[in-house]
C-alpha cells in the first residue's frame, strides 16, 4: 500500500453497494475503501482485524443480508456516519444510531422520479401484457397460435397508491395524466385531492390496481395479504417498487394461480435474489431484479452524495442529507 493511499480516510463498505460497479475508482481515489466483500471473513471478524476505527460506513440494504444492528456498532466505536445507498433504512437499527449518535445519510428523494417512471412501466406491461407479447412474439408462436390475447385499458383505471411520499406523489402525477383515478393510504393524510383512506383494504375495495410505495416497517410487513388481494379483485393488479416483503409472497403466488387477482408487476422481493418458483411460469406476471433506479443519472446521483457526505464527515461540515432526527 501506497504512504498517499493510507492517509486516505479510511471508510469500511457493507456488502457491494451497486455504485461501486460503476465509480469504484473515483471512490477509491479519495477514500481508503475497506471493502468487507472482498474478504473470506465474516463482518465481525473484518472489522476487528481491519476496521474498528473508522468513523464512516457505506452499505446498501440489498447487499447485506441481515441488518446493521448493535452487534456491529459494538464494533465500531468510532463510526460516526452512515452512508446507505437505499432511500429505505430498514436494514439499519435506527434506535441504536439514535442511542450512539450515529448520522444517517441515505438517498432520499433521489431516485423517486425513476423509480416512479418503472412503477408505471411495470403497470403499463402488465395490463397490455408487453412482456408477454414479446415472448409470443420471439418463441415464435404468432404463425402457429394468430391472434394474441387482449390486454386491458390502463385509462380507466382505479389505482389506490400504497404510501404517498415522494414516489407514491410521482406515480400519481403520472398515472393521473394517463387518465387513471387515483386513491391512496398512507400514516397520514396529506395535502391532496385524491381521496385517502386511513385503511389498505378499504382502499383496496374501492381500486383495482395497488402501486406499493410505502417503507417496509414491522407494521407493513406482509401487508398485503390474501385478504387485501381478493377485495382487489379479478381485475387487480399489485405493483411493487419498494421491498419485497410488503407483500406476502405466498398468497400472491396462490392468488394469482387461483384467478383472484389478474396479474402483477414485480421489482423487489422478499428474499432477493431468490424469487418464488412460482412467479416463473406465470405469463399474467412481470418480474425485474430491483432495478426500478437503475438509470446513468441515477448512480451518478448517489455517487456524489456518497462523496458529498462523506467529505462532509471528514471536513467538519454538514451533512448534504442528514437523517439524525429520523422516527
Amino acid at each position: 500500500m501506497t504512504e498517499a493511499k493510507s492517509e486516505l480516510p479510511e471508510v469500511i463498505v457493507v456488502g457491494r453497494p451497486t455504485v461501486f460497479k460503476f465509480y469504484d475508482d473515483e471512490l477509491s481515489k479519495k477514500f481508503r475503501m475497506l471493502k468487507s466483500w472482498e474478504s473470506s471473513l465474516s463482518l465481525e471478524n473484518y472489522i476487528c482485524k481491519h476496521a474498528q476505527s473508522v468513523q464512516a460506513m457505506i452499505c446498501s440494504p440489498s447487499h447485506i443480508g441481515s441488518q446493521i444492528s448493535s452487534s456491529v456498532f459494538r464494533l465500531l466505536p468510532s463510526l460516526r456516519l452512515i452512508v446507505t445507498t437505499s432511500t429505505g433504512l430498514d436494514h439499519i437499527d435506527l434506535v441504536e444510531c439514535r442511542r450512539r449518535g450515529i448520522s444517517i445519510a441515505s438517498a432520499s428523494t433521489l431516485f423517486s422520479e425513476d423509480v416512479a417512471d418503472f412503477a408505471v412501466g411495470l403497470l403499463i406491461d402488465v395490463v397490455r401484457r408487453i412482456s408477454a407479447a414479446d415472448r409470443f412474439v420471439k418463441n415464435g408462436l404468432w404463425p402457429r397460435q394468430g391472434q394474441f390475447p387482449l390486454g386491458s385499458k390502463l385509462g380507466s383505471r382505479k389505482v389506490g397508491i400504497v404510501g404517498l411520499g415522494s414516489i407514491g406523489l410521482k406515480v400519481a402525477e403520472r398515472l393521473e395524466a394517463f387518465g387513471c383515478t387515483i386513491s391512496y393510504q398512507s400514516r397520514n393524510k396529506k395535502p391532496v385531492s385524491h381521496p385517502f383512506y386511513p385503511d389498505v383494504y378499504e382502499l383496496a375495495t374501492n381500486c383495482d390496481v395497488l402501486v406499493i410505495c410505502c417503507a417496509l416497517t414491522d407494521q407493513t410487513h406482509h401487508l398485503i395479504n390474501k385478504e387485501i388481494l381478493l377485495a382487489l379483485g379479478k381485475r387487480g393488479v399489485v405493483i411493487n417498487i419498494a421491498r419485497g416483503a410488503i407483500i406476502n409472497e405466498m398468497e400472491l403466488v396462490q392468488c394469482l394461480e387461483q384467478g383472484e387477482i389478474a396479474g402483477a408487476g414485480l421489482d423487489v422481493f422478499e428474499n432477493e435474489p431468490n424469487v418464488p418458483k412460482e412467479l416463473l411460469s406465470l405469463d399474467n406476471v412481470v418480474l425485474t431484479p430491483h432495478i426500478a433506479f437503475f438509470t446513468e443519472d441515477s448512480m451518478r446521483a448517489i455517487y456524489e452524495l456518497v462523496c458529498g457526505n462523506l467529505e462532509a464527515l471528514f471536513f467538519n461540515k454538514p451533512l448534504i442529507s442528514d437523517h439524525s432526527s429520523f422516527g
